[in-house]
């Protein structure tokens, strides 16, 4: 085990490849150009004729939109990615159909007339890709996936997924999620709740709580009894450094009321009013992974991470240079994670059969 150690006191999260960076950069600034010609456009500051300026909108939206299209196939079961396709799909024909029923000339009419054909296959690749799914819950999961398979088709490095709450909010298929490590003999599940923080808990407990269903991951590095006891000791490590930031911010804070020169009454209510639970409740809307606090995919993230395990980047933030704003880590997202295999029917050893991810080949 010698070889194997980890540095556990600080955040492991992955850094991003300057490629990804590059890439990511480049297209949030091209959505956000497209953006700011549409706007000038509606307030008619683009300074080009009617007709010519919804041809040349259309034109560009459907030029992005192909651009990415192959990544918003692979990322189907994400409603975020649905969107993104179909928003400016249906954004681009209307344009290009006020353009070519309005007044123009034919060089404007033709180029419209091939800005539909290109809406067209852009909406029937996205048709053809719609089939290889099925509804499960409150989304989009692939054809054949094993829906709640039992706690003997598990492994230490496993990544369960669940519905819930989350995931109903969020019109996703899986809202929730769980690494599986060995404790004991036994498998337990590594996560993190909003009224607990961080916890390792029995895997039948953990999948006997769940109300809805799940789905189960399997990493495609191979995991060998020294990786097991890593991942072991690495997930109990985790759970003290939660237990030791949620006891010393909610000592702070005993101590920020205790001295506040208030009735007693009013400082037990304040006292109620506050109560860390080790939950990372800004990285639920952010995408960042911190080294004592985590959500439930945060808290996996930040395992695998420590591990070596490498995985997608994910909170890289709208320009992919790590500020995690507007970026969110979804559990979703991990259906598109080449460093997972979804477990399928008949399969236990998983095989999604999906391409490889856009995310990774950047990396």
């Amino acid at each position: 085990m010698a070889s194997r150690n980890i540095n556990v006191s600080d955040s492991a999260f992955n850094k991003t490849s300057l490629y990804f960076v590059l890439h990511k950069a480049a297209t949030t600034l091209a959505y956000l150009a497209l953006f700011w010609l549409t706007i000038r456009f509606f307030r008619g500051r683009l300074d080009v004729q009617f007709a010519m300026g919804c041809t040349l909108l259309s034109a560009l939206w459907c030029l992005l939109i192909v651009f990415k299209l192959s990544h918003f196939l692979q990322t189907y079961y994400d409603v975020f990615s649905r969107l993104e396709l179909l928003l400016p799909c249906v954004f681009g024909v209307c344009l290009a159909l006020v353009s070519l029923f309005g007044h123009s000339t034919h060089v404007i009419k033709f180029a419209n007339g091939a800005a539909l054909l290109a809406w067209g296959g852009v909406y029937s690749k996205y048709l053809a890709n719609r089939k290889k799914f099925i509804q499960q819950g409150h989304g989009p999961l692939p054809h054949g996936t094993w829906v709640n398979p039992p706690p003997n088709a598990m492994a230490p490095g496993d990544l369960i997924l669940t519905s819930g709450a989350v995931a109903t909010g969020l019109h996703e298929s899986v809202g929730h999620a769980a690494a599986v490590v060995k404790n004991g003999g036994q498998l337990y599940a590594l996560s993190s709740h909003m009224d607990s923080g961080c916890t390792l808990e029995p895997l039948a407990d953990v999948l006997g709580e769940v109300k809805g269903f799940y789905i189960l991951l399997k990493p495609t590095e191979h995991i060998d009894q020294d990786k097991s006891q890593l991942l072991t000791n690495l997930a109990q490590h985790m759970i003290k450094q939660n237990i030791a930031w949620k006891t010393q911010r909610n000592r702070g804070w005993k101590r920020l009321i205790i001295g506040l020169p208030l009735p007693d009454a009013s400082k037990k209510r304040l006292l109620k009013l506050y109560h860390c639970t080790g939950y990372d409740w800004l990285g639920m809307f952010m995408g960042r992974v911190q080294k004592d606090r985590w959500t439930c995919i945060g808290a996996a993230l930040e395992l695998y991470h420590r591990a070596g395990i490498q995985t997608n980047p994910y909170g890289t933030g709208l320009l992919g240079f790590g500020t995690t704003l507007f970026d969110p880590i979804m559990p979703v997202r991990f259906l598109n994670d080449p460093a997972f295999k979804l477990v399928m029917k008949g399969s236990p050893n998983g095989i999604s059969g999906s391409e490889p991810s856009l995310f990774r080949r950047l990396s």
